[in-house]
């Protein structure tokens, strides 16, 4: 094992549905792709024994991907757990004793946002802080303010470089290769500014509703929990210029400015929509006016984007579980041909179809054949998805990056605040929520947003745009 490689992976929240869906399928993954062999060290406040535990991450494994019956004895004989009150110094002292002299453990507080500063504050009282990682959930604050606060409380203990607040959508092999496509080919860079790209739209929509986090949603609602953050890194992937320099650190500098250069929004930038039947879901308030559905306008004052909308919603309860990116073209500059700048149906485009089948096309106009000059426009499919490759799911990969120490696919501090200050205006100060149909497409509403640039595109798995 690397001497700088954490010897030690403690989790908060050991008991709650993060680690039963994700976290005990990625220690499992880890362990049989013999990437995890130190102690594992459970942290809750649910009155269990270590035998629940691991009854619980066997129950996790067998409806979230399959029991390896020999990574599962090795991640049993790895697992320790401490019981207790997070706001009671006894319990860290406890998780103290657990480590058994571990020298720079990792800490993923995988837990309510509301008890990140607790638990730091009792990490570093208890001296299991020194040297340690600490991995943070998202979101990291609910506004400006509360992430600033947040920024400064995990700051007085960890160094920078130590911190990794956690987004899952940047471990997605899809959203990597976004950065790469970018910055691997040349031919994207003359086209890639204001003076070729008419729009760029997003769409990251669920066939479902909030289930049963109707407490969470109340709190947060879909501009907090999708958009602020996986929207935005995709943004910041598309639109950052190229970094100066190899490595991590250069790229998040870029991705920092992209937040930087966002224009706050304003109530009229925004629409909030709810599916009809949200009021009715258990823990949601009767009259609740928080969004289930979001679409917003957003404007990069930039050199290369300058002028330039992006379009950005997701929602839940939508006709399609599905995330796309639509960079539209501006059309030809002279009507050489009469259908080049078609009447109706879109220029050429470059698409990004992130999900359910990743890949990257091309649309061109190719022309018929025949005397006459005409034409379709076609696709072109860069990349796409290869069956049969176990990918490494997002979790797993991100894990291993912190217990390596490689924050490349983390946020920074200064992005954080950034990207909130962009939407800060908007959290409170904002029009009523525009009530949809489930298995719509949102609030006709969202239509007039984008109305100026065209219409939204609607992705349905293995269309082609219209």
């Amino acid at each position: 094992m690397n001497a700088l490689h954490s010897d030690a992976f403690v989790f908060f929240g050991a008991t709650g549905d993060l680690a039963y869906k994700k976290i005990f399928p990625a220690l499992q993954a880890m362990i049989r792709r013999g990437d995890l062999d130190i102690p594992i060290i459970g942290v809750a406040r649910a009155g269990w024994t270590l035998d629940k535990l691991r009854e619980h991450a066997r129950d996790s494994l067998e409806h979230n991907g399959g029991v390896d019956a020999d990574a599962f004895a090795k991640l049993s004989a790895q697992l320790r757990y401490v019981d207790g009150d997070y706001q009671d110094a006894a319990t860290f002292d406890r998780l103290k004793q657990a480590l058994n002299g571990a020298v720079r453990p990792v800490h993923y507080l995988a837990i309510h946002p509301s008890m990140f500063a607790t638990v730091v504050q009792g990490l570093a009282k208890a001296g299991c802080a020194k040297d340690a990682r600490v991995i943070v959930e998202k979101p990291f604050g609910r506004d400006l303010t509360s992430a600033r606060e947040l920024n400064c409380v995990v700051r007085s203990v960890f160094p920078e470089d130590s911190i990794f607040r956690i987004d899952h959508y940047l471990g997605k092999e899809e959203i990597m290769n976004i950065l790469y496509f970018r910055f691997a080919n040349s031919f994207l860079e003359p086209i890639w500014n204001r003076n070729y790209v008419a729009s760029v739209q997003m769409t990251l929509s669920e066939d479902f509703g909030i289930k049963d986090r109707g407490a969470f949603y109340e709190t947060t609602g879909c501009l907090r929990d999708v958009i602020q953050n996986h929207l935005f890194q995709i943004v910041a992937l598309l639109a950052m210029e190229p970094p100066s320099h190899r490595g991590y650190a250069a790229v998040h500098s870029q991705k920092t400015e992209v937040f930087q250069a966002m224009r706050p929004l304003k109530p009229d930038d925004l629409v909030r929509g709810q599916y009809v039947g949200y009021r009715r879901e258990p823990d949601v308030a009767k009259n609740s006016d928080v969004e289930t559905f979001c679409a917003l306008r957003l404007f990069i004052d930039s050199w290369r984007w300058e002028g330039v909308p992006w379009y950005l919603r997701s929602g839940k309860f939508m006709r399609e579980k599905v995330a796309e990116v639509l960079v539209q073209l501006k059309p030809p500059p002279s009507r050489l041909f009469a259908d080049s700048v078609p009447a109706t149906g879109r220029a050429n485009y470059l698409r990004f179809w992130l999900y359910p089948n990743p890949a990257i096309a091309l649309a061109a106009r190719v022309k018929r054949e025949g005397k006459e000059f005409v034409g379709d426009q076609r696709e072109l499919y860069l990349v796409g998805e290869r069956p049969g490759q176990e990918a490494e799911a997002p979790y797993e990969r991100l894990l291993g990056d912190a217990m390596a120490g490689n924050g490349a696919l983390f946020t920074r501090e200064d992005a954080v605040e950034a990207a909130w200050a962009v939407v800060d205006p908007v959290l409170k100060t904002h029009h009523p929520v525009h009530l949809y149909k489930p298995y719509s497409w949102g609030p006709k509403e969202a239509d007039a947003l984008i109305a100026a640039d065209g219409c939204w595109h609607n992705p349905v798995p293995g269309q082609v745009v219209a």
